[in-house]
């Protein structure tokens, strides 16, 4: 099955109609991170999200860790799905979805070593599904994503085989290394950011180059 594209680190509403316009099924749109790129405001997050048509995702990047704070973020923002890109370590899923009962749930796992496998099977019980990036929750200033880097995809292919979600692969995709990440990952989805951009702003030859390889699968 040919995968899912979800472009990341939408900073505009003419990034959204580029990348929709080339085939994307999903945006994400990067709230306030201690790091990475892509950010925006909320009020900017909010104006895009209005302006998607519904057989488009939007995805609001949070990196809050509480239910409560990623409950406040999203009601300021109203996309259609949520991507958890820290853990949650205050409250829980469920009190999320009681909340937000038609918002889907995104958690990034961060695959690091196989420690990340038994976490992404964990969690795949209680979201929608997993994304799986690059980053470093561990370090001082936390990576969260946008790293520019690909990880170990045997560890991705692992998770994916062991979970009854769907999974998003992230991290370093490129038009040239994406067909090897589908063949050896086999993901729903593909997420990308820096990989198709050029001084941080979308370039519409990058994005054009991958699409032909994925329309070419």
């Amino acid at each position: 099955m040919k995968p899912r594209v979800k472009i990341c680190c939408i900073s505009s509403l003419e990034e959204a109609k580029q990348a929709i316009s080339l085939g994307a099924s999903a945006l994400g749109l990067v709230g306030k991170m201690p790091s990475g790129p892509g950010i925006i405001t909320d009020e900017t997050i909010y104006k895009i999200a209005k302006t998607v048509p519904p057989p488009i995702a939007t995805f609001l990047l949070t990196s809050e860790n509480s239910a409560d704070e990623i409950i406040a973020h999203h009601k300021r923002t109203l996309t259609n799905t949520i991507q958890i890109v820290d853990k949650l370590t205050v409250g829980t899923y469920q009190h999320i979805y009681d909340a937000l009962p038609a918002i889907k749930i995104v958690q990034v796992i961060h695959v690091i070593d196989e420690n990340s496998v038994e976490e992404a099977v964990k969690i795949s019980e209680n979201v929608d599904a997993l994304l799986l990036d690059s980053g470093n929750p561990n370090l001082a200033i936390k990576e969260l994503g946008g790293t520019g880097r690909t990880h170990n995809w045997k560890l991705s292919r692992e998770i994916r085989d062991s979970v009854k979600v769907p999974v998003f692969l992230a991290g370093g995709l490129t038009p040239e290394n994406a067909a090897e990440a589908i063949s050896q990952v086999e993901p729903f989805g593909l997420d990308l950011c820096s990989g198709v951009r050029t001084n941080r702003k979308l370039d519409l030859f990058k994005l054009e180059a991958f699409f032909s390889v994925i329309n070419k699968l």
